[in-house]
């Protein structure tokens, strides 16, 4: 950790993460509590999320994190984690819209897809990003200052098959971002997405990461080597960093050049 960066206006801020406890999500959580951010994380694995907290209350100079269980499906149990986290800790300065799955029901192609297969990826992918949002904006305004980081995918620039769905919501999320980032720029609210690419969580290795996935990913990739979740996470302490005050809108890729521009 000492060879990066320290980002002073991080320390002490609120920071909400859905999917906290695992992946991507929970790399984002141990380095904001490193940073000294108090960071609250939403969840539905209570043993991940537990283990997660045991490991980062073991680091030295992090501050513990808080879990809240969540299913962010459950639109009433999610606006209930965001009043209790302004009831507990005041104004929230970052609002990272992480979680996000393409599981089993997800990967068939457009002749397989069912309304509910339709509305489950709609409802764990887009759908809690909105109202998520909406929810933690109105303390954002009254603050004039905030940052929302939602996450996409570069799936839908690949463009990937397989997921037809996934990839339709993972593009909304870019949309979602513009949009907002107009809206709630004048407020003095920053709102920018974030695409990885193959990234080498634990999900990722159990169930998509094969050799022949490997050598696909290799082949797109300029750098040809196995990213990990840190490498996203740190793209969102910059972008939630005072270090990124200018910058709103956009969308950028972590994908070791697979798609390339941003």
């Amino acid at each position: 950790m000492d060879q990066f960066a320290v980002y002073p206006s991080l320390r002490g801020k609120t920071v909400l993460i859905t999917g906290g406890a695992e992946g991507i999500g929970a790399s984002a959580v141990e380095l904001f509590c490193r940073q000294g951010s108090h960071v609250v994380f939403l969840d539905c694995n209570e043993a991940s999320a537990r283990a997660l907290c045991d490991k980062v209350g073991a680091i030295e100079a992090a501050v513990p994190p808080t879990f809240m269980f969540c299913d962010v499906t459950d639109l009433d149990g999610l606006k209930a984690c965001a009043s209790r986290t302004l009831e507990r800790f005041g104004p929230i300065h970052v609002l990272i819209n992480n979680a996000g799955a393409a599981g089993p029901r997800s990967r068939v192609p457009t002749a397989g897809v069912t309304p509910e297969s339709f509305e489950a990826d709609v409802n764990v992918n887009l759908r809690h990003q909105f109202f998520l949002t909406q929810a933690v904006v109105p303390s954002m305004q009254a603050q004039r200052a905030g940052c929302i980081i939602n996450m996409g995918s570069i799936t839908w620039r690949l463009p990937a098959t397989g997921v037809p769905i996934y990839t339709t919501v993972k593009a909304a999320v870019m949309g979602l971002t513009r949009t907002h980032a107009r809206e709630f720029g004048p407020h003095g609210i920053r709102v920018n997405s974030i695409m990885p690419g193959s990234i080498a969580t634990q999900r990722q290795i159990d169930t998509v990461l094969t050799p022949e996935y490997e050598a696909e990913t290799m082949a797109g990739q300029c750098l040809k080597r196995v990213l990990v979740p840190a490498e996203v996470a740190r793209l969102m302490l910059f972008l939630a960093s005072d270090d990124a005050s200018a910058i709103t809108g956009g969308s950028y890729v972590v994908d070791g050049g697979w798609v390339g521009d941003t």
